[in-house]
């Protein structure tokens, strides 16, 4: 009896341990150092920004494309491999808000370079504070809705898709063309005097701006369409229950 006992304490124990062992293993992956990465990139952005260097500007959109792709990559990664965990699913879109929200926060603290936004200084923050409230409330109620086993009503659609879309590439426009300081970038010099003489430098910032307001609204037309269906799923679930 003993040893039944014991033999049964030893195989919860190595079944704790399995467990365990799955766990750390589903916690370090490629895809999930991928979206790591993107976490430790958000104070080297921050960093780059705000230096004085004539490369910062290339340098901070480097940094924010190569979030963006990494974004893509960990996702392709992990269905490639068969490596989808949720602890990855949980920090994916973690690691997306954190480097949108510090792109957003960072274009405010600098007037657009164009002449044609000189006088509207809420041109960037008003979008901004919208993106980053409708991040704060989806957050909000994805969490709730996990809670009340309805997460799958709130999942990324296609709209939402797109709305990421339109957003990376509007801040990439906006980091590179937005900053006065592109103008001093020695690496890009030819580049950038073509575009200064011709006066592309403000059409290509005036369609990140376009771009950044079209986002803004992708992504509160989408936050309604999630609480359209999260409501009508609630109403269902009363009228079954």
């Amino acid at each position: 009896m003993a040893s039944s006992h014991a033999a049964g304490q030893n195989g919860r124990k190595v079944e704790e341990e399995e467990t365990h062992g799955s766990t750390t293993k589903d916690l370090i992956t490629v895809p999930t150092m991928l979206t790591g990465a993107r976490v430790v990139a958000v104070p080297a952005l921050i960093f780059v920004f705000f230096s004085n260097q004539e490369w910062a500007s290339v340098a901070s959109t480097g940094i924010f494309v190569g979030a963006a792709l990494t974004d893509w990559l960990d996702g392709y990664l992990a269905r490639k491999m068969k490596l989808d965990s949720a602890f990855g699913a949980f920090l994916d879109p973690v690691a997306d808000k954190l480097m949108v929200a510090t792109a957003l926060i960072l274009l405010c603290t600098r007037p657009l370079a164009a002449a044609w936004f000189v006088d509207i200084p809420w041109l960037i923050p008003l979008p901004a504070a919208l993106m980053i409230s409708r991040e704060i409330i989806i957050s909000a109620v994805r969490e709730w809705a996990a809670l009340q086993g309805l997460n799958k009503v709130v999942a990324v659609d296609k709209l939402g898709k797109l709305k990421t879309a339109t957003q990376m590439v509007s801040l990439t426009f906006l980091l590179a063309f937005g900053d006065a300081r592109y103008s001093k970038t020695t690496p890009m010099k030819p580049l950038v005097t073509l575009l200064h003489r011709t006066g592309m430098e403000a059409y290509l910032s005036g369609f990140g701006v376009g771009l950044l307001y079209l986002s803004t609204g992708l992504s509160l037309v989408s936050l309604s369409g999630y609480m359209r269906k999260l409501w009508r799923s609630m109403k269902l679930r009363q009228k079954t229950g």
